[in-house]
């Protein structure tokens, strides 16, 4: 069934540059889920508005989405220095670059399990698999990496120490259970039986949100350590794991999943130490993406930071510090995707997690996340999914 929607614009009051349109985008579908499409109104004032599609079927405010949209405005992004993208890395790949999602879809190698959620067949599992082992051979070489393999549940009061409540808000994703005694069980199970609303239910005799699931594998490094003293002057930790992050409307394609597959590595240490390490990482990343033959950037970003009253000084200073950069590769003539981010924390988490040095200072970190699924995606984006016209190494070891 078709959905029936109306458009509503929203004022915005300044009117934004036009350089901070990407910046507006990716917070548009966070302001309200009532949202279902949106475009940016410009003028030669810069953006002054915002049109935003409704379903006409939900009742909606006009002035109270105008109210929280430009809240939003006013705290994330008014007051953002705009720089213009450094780009540090640069590659041209071999061949055209042609979306691949419709066809993988069409021959079953990508299943749409839900909002959100994508399954993945051949040949993206064997893809995903083999770059995996490339990086992961990658980390043990180069650093002497030591890999762990985490639970998929990190504790609420653990990612409260990472600080992501008071920064991404809105990409949080909590675990809740039944109360456990039995009669909200029975209660449960008599709501159900009775032809009850399954939401209304579980909202009912549900609790104990003290669970959530992990945005990174990072922060179970940070918890492993908590709490005393690193066991070595430096040490270099890697792991696999799931990673969930709501991306609310966002969703699209093998580029944006509410949960997704990430290699990452963690730096643990002196600012020497941790700043070589990330330096000497990003250099055998940018040789591995030549070898693939997949050609892309590597440039300054920053991170989502949303509706924190520091939003706007931290983007600026992440940016102005080089704190954080992205390795991204095109999927069409058009857009491209972050595959992998290289971060530098200082002493953040050392602090916050009480993990000490060799003096007894909290430890420097940084980190570097792979998302394999937008890995993979991009290969077959520039590759094509037949075997044949993939490098002969990559189809060696996957569809020999």
């Amino acid at each position: 069934m078709t959905t029936r929607t109306t458009t509503v614009r929203l004022p915005l009051e300044p009117a934004l540059p036009v350089e901070l349109a990407q910046e507006l985008s990716q917070r548009v579908y966070f302001v309200s889920d009532t949202i279902t499409g949106f475009s940016l109104v410009r003028s030669a004032d810069g953006i002054t508005a915002v049109d935003v599609d409704v379903d006409t079927e939900t009742a909606v405010d006009p002035a109270g989405l105008a109210r929280r949209i430009n809240l939003m405005t006013a705290n994330d992004l008014i007051g953002q220095r705009i720089t213009e993208p450094k780009v540090v890395w640069r590659a041209a790949g071999s061949g055209a670059v042609t979306d691949a999602f419709d066809e993988l879809v069409a021959r079953g190698g990508a299943v749409e399990a839900g909002e959100g959620l994508i399954g993945v067949g051949e040949p993206v599992l064997s893809l995903m698999d083999h770059l995996d082992s490339l990086l992961r051979a990658l980390v043990v070489e180069e650093f002497g990496a030591r890999e762990y393999r985490y639970p998929t549940l990190v504790s609420a009061d653990v990612l409260r120490r990472t600080g992501y409540f008071e920064s991404f808000p809105q990409m949080v994703m909590s675990v809740s259970r039944l109360h456990g005694d039995i009669d909200s069980y029975r209660g449960f199970l008599d709501a159900l039986a009775d032809g009850g609303d399954l939401q209304e239910a579980l909202s009912a005799h549900s609790g104990g949100f003290d669970h959530c699931l992990p945005p990174t594998m990072c922060f179970h490094t940070y918890h492993q350590f908590a709490d005393g003293p690193l066991p070595a002057p430096s040490m270099v930790v890697t792991a696999r794991g799931k990673s969930f992050r709501n991306e609310s409307r966002y969703r699209r394609s093998l580029e944006r999943l509410w949960d997704f597959t990430i290699r990452e590595i963690v730096f643990l240490g002196t600012p020497e130490f941790v700043l070589d390490a990330r330096g000497r990482l990003m250099e055998r990343a940018y040789e591995l993406v030549d070898a693939l033959g997949l050609g892309g950037r590597c440039e300054v970003a920053g991170d989502p930071f949303f509706l924190n009253d520091t939003t706007a000084a931290r983007a600026w200073s992440q940016r102005l510090l080089e704190l954080k950069y992205e390795l991204r590769l095109p999927l069409d003539g058009e857009r491209d995707v972050s595959v992998g981010s290289f971060n530098y924390h200082e002493q953040f988490f050392g602090r916050s997690f009480g993990i000490g040095g060799a003096k007894g200072e909290p430890v420097f970190t940084g980190c570097a996340g792979f998302g394999l699924e937008r890995f993979a995606y991009a290969f077959l984006c520039r590759h094509g999914l037949d075997p044949a016209h993939w490098p002969d190494a990559v189809r060696t070891a996957v569809a020999p």
